[in-house]
Order: C-alpha cells, then structure tokens, then sequence
C-alpha cells in the first residue's frame, strides 16, 4: 500500500512541477505589455466616376432623399450585382431603373394605381414572366432578373443608360431612365465599398 501512495505522490508531485513549468513562464510574463505591430488599413477608393458614367449623362437630372428602406434596397441591389459577378456600371443602370420604377421602393400591389401587375423594385411584372410576386419583391431576386436581362443585351456596357435599361425593361416612358444616371452613380460610389 504504501509503494501505491508514493508513486500517487509523486504523480501529484510531478503534476504540479509541469503545470509550475508550463504556467510558470505565462505567469511570471502577464504584466508584460505585449508589443504589436500595427496592421495597414487599406481603404478601398470609390468607383471611378469614368467607369459610373462612361458617356456621361443625358438631360436633366433628378434626385431624391432616400429613407433606410430605399438605402437598404441600394445595398441590396449593389450586392446582388456583385454577386452576378457584374461591375459598377451595371449597378448604375440598375439603380438608376429602379429609382426610375419604384424610388427604390419595394412596391407590392398597388390596386388601382398598379400599372397591370407590376410590383417591386423594377416594377416586373409577373405575367409577364419575371418570376412570381414572392420572388419579383424579393430585392436580390428581382435585381438578379433585371441584370439576367441586362447581360442579354449586346453592347449594353456602350449604350447610354437609358437605351440599356429600356432594353430590359420596355417602358412606355423609355427617356425617363435617364434623368437618374448622376444619383445613382453616386449612390454606387457611396456604397460599393461598403
């Protein structure tokens, strides 16, 4: 009995002796400030404004202030364009449309003020194939078919944006799309990095 109490003791023993020598030296250290290097923050630059608007804008401008929902629907549309592995210039005619479509207002039925059926940020329409109302108000979803359309559209990256966005989208009022370049450029300058 007593070999079975010694050889505990001196596992006990030998125990506390690695624990001293492995805590001991983080111990003996602890109010030791540590040096760090500092890490370089890279800010990421804004979009070129050559890149935003390549053949500048058409007409008169227009802009509006944008409430958290309407700059939620910004991000959302800028993301879902990078997402589609597309480039700010094509977030610019997105953003430019919807501004144009909705004020980038997620619209659901409007009742008699609708124009058909007509619903969301691009104002797609679901008979007309855009997908169902669950879908074409769902801000990623709906951004993704209006760039689906965009890609479509051969040269559209040459085009002045209402020409491209007309393309897509088939307004009664093609010109309108326009008079939001500059705002929604600048919106994607504010957001991209973000």
């Amino acid at each position: 009995m007593n070999s079975i109490f010694r050889k505990s003791m001196l596992g006990v023993a030998g125990l506390a002796f690695a624990g001293g020598v492995f805590a001991g030296p983080v111990a003996a250290h602890a109010d030791t400030p540590v040096k760090t290097t500092p890490v370089a923050t890279v800010q990421a630059e804004k979009p070129d404004a050559g890149r935003l608007i390549p053949h500048g804008v058409q007409g008169s401008q227009s802009r509006i202030d944008l409430n958290d929902e309407q700059v939620a629907n910004t991000k959302a549309i800028i993301a879902a364009t990078k997402k589609a592995g597309m480039d700010e210039r094509a977030a610019v005619v997105s953003i430019a449309t919807a501004l144009q479509e909705s004020k980038l207002e997620n619209l659901g039925h409007l009742g008699d003020r609708n124009d058909h059926d007509s619903q969301g940020l691009f104002q797609q329409r679901p008979s007309s194939g855009w997908g169902t109302v669950e879908q074409i108000t769902d801000p990623e979803y709906s951004t993704t078919a209006f760039l689906k359309g965009l890609k479509q559209v051969d040269g559209w990256k040459d085009m002045p944006l209402t020409k491209a966005a007309q393309t897509v989208q088939v307004s009664a009022y093609p010109d309108h799309y326009a008079q939001w370049e500059q705002q929604a450029a600048d919106l994607v300058a504010k957001y991209w990095n973000s």
